[in-house]
């Protein structure tokens, strides 16, 4: 018999954020055994705990560890909830309640331990926004257990390497390769399905780490990667990748397939549905990935494949938009064929660690506009000033400022390469609905067209493009 191909599938918050969810979840991985697969299960936290749990540190800053203790009494009652409905064995349970407990105790002390101190380090943010996630995999790994399917739980702790980047750290490969032979091979090998927790790695002397917000994707790839699995699943609560938001467009349809670089883009310019790093482990491995909801397992989502060549269904693919940002503007008549003006900007802005998601430039060099997330704004122009002091004093600058929030509204298709007119049709649609183009960028790949508009425009501004989707 030929051996059965590895299955990686994660599972977001709320395809597990109660006792009916995690019930669908576990028919999924059954019906994916009884299919020829050997599951890999990863698993986010339940819906909204990784944000109680990071709130809670805001809290012991402040010197509130009443509140700390208050969210921890909401925790357990919640998982203690959940494990009853679906565990029905008194000695399994306490089994789990000794977990959670133990679970609850640790970030309650890291929660102490801030408030003594007033502050929270990254590393300490880091040990604290994991446990959500251990929490929800020792329940879900019995709740396996209990139907038949031999399950253990897997904190990715022990499995991925990472360096000492905390909050969003980067995995070493090689390593995680390695401790994946030692340790999930293993399981797999005599028939047991590892129950995986998203988004927290470890460094290689066992400090926790994240892989940053939504990074159970990330990890899901990792593993899959590591494996060498058949194909990675990405399991959420809609069906897949859709042309645009429904809640803006409720007419939005499922995409049937799409590239690594379209995905990428969607992801990075506002789409949610896949963490931006989820690709790069996958591409050169040639590993497909599904997108599949949860809640309607029966639908065949979203395929995400690196061939381009097999993408061939229309020009426009999707449309998205990512809000709370600004543009910075840098212009002045000195600028004009002054190296290093660019070099040097960006340098300020990377100093303050604030990520840029769109540039432009005039062609005349005598302005440079860049958008970056607008709760960054007076420390990026303080940076820009303090770089840019004395051209500023001399005038070769004339001025650096910000606009009000503005949005990104960025529109995806690899086969608009290959056809003339697309941007044309796009500013002719977006001008007969009166909405007006602040900046434009564009990269020489054109699988996507980024384009700033005033924030009160968004909505009207998705819906109009969303037309041109063929």
């Amino acid at each position: 018999m030929e051996p059965k191909p590895i299955l990686v599938m994660k599972f977001g918050g709320t395809s597990v954020g109660s006792a009916d969810a995690m019930l669908k979840v576990k028919d999924i991985v059954e019906e994916s055994i009884a299919d020829g697969w050997k599951p890999v299960v990863v698993l986010s936290a339940m819906a909204g705990v990784t944000d109680q749990l990071l709130q809670s540190t805001e809290m012991a800053k402040n010197h509130r560890f009443d509140l700390v203790l208050q969210t921890a009494a909401s925790l357990t009652t919640r998982h203690y909830d959940t494990l009853h409905q679906l565990i029905s064995n008194p000695e399994r349970q306490f089994v789990v309640k000794q977990q959670i407990d133990q679970l609850i105790s640790t970030f309650t002390e890291y929660c102490r331990a801030i408030d003594i101190i007033g502050e929270a380090t990254p590393r300490v943010l880091d040990a604290i926004g994991g446990i959500g996630e251990m929490l929800c995999v020792r329940i879900f790994a019995e709740v396996l257990n209990t139907h038949q399917i031999q399950a253990q739980s897997v904190d990715a702790t022990k499995i991925i390497v990472t360096d000492a980047v905390f909050q969003s750290a980067h995995p070493d490969f090689e390593k995680t390769a390695q401790r994946l032979q030692q340790t999930l091979i293993p399981l797999l090998n005599s028939g047991v399905v590892p129950v995986v927790t998203g988004f927290i790695a470890a460094t290689e002397d066992g400090v926790t780490t994240t892989l940053g917000r939504g990074g159970s994707d990330y990890t899901a790839a990792i593993l899959g990667a590591g494996l060498n699995a058949q194909e990675v699943w990405i399991w959420t609560d809609v069906d897949g990748v859709m042309t645009a938001d429904p809640r803006v467009v409720p007419n939005a349809k499922t995409i049937e397939s799409l590239t690594f670089r379209e995905i990428g883009e969607l992801a990075y310019y506002g789409a949610k549905v896949v963490h931006p790093k989820t690709m790069q482990p996958l591409i050169d491995a040639d590993i497909a990935i599904k997108v599949k909801n949860t809640f309607n397992p029966k639908h065949p989502g979203t395929v995400l494949i690196s061939d381009q060549s097999r993408i061939t269904n229309g020009d426009i693919k999707a449309v998205t938009s990512i809000r709370g940002q600004s543009l910075i503007t840098i212009e002045g008549r000195g600028m004009l064929g002054v190296p290093g003006v660019a070099a040097r900007a960006f340098g300020a802005v990377a100093s303050t660690g604030t990520s840029v998601p769109l540039i432009t430039q005039a062609s005349s060099e005598q302005s440079i506009c860049f958008a970056v997330p607008l709760k960054s704004i007076s420390l990026v122009l303080k940076g820009l000033n303090d770089v840019f002091n004395r051209e500023l004093q001399t005038k070769d600058i004339d001025r650096i400022w910000a606009t009000e929030e503005v949005v990104i509204l960025t529109i995806v298709g690899s086969g608009m390469r290959n056809t003339p007119g697309v941007a044309g049709r796009i500013f002719s649609k977006l001008g007969s609905n009166g909405i007006n183009v602040i900046a434009i960028a564009q990269g020489s790949s054109e699988v996507s067209i980024s384009l700033v508009i005033d924030r009160q425009d968004e909505e009207k501004a998705v819906r109009a493009i969303h037309e041109l989707i063929v």
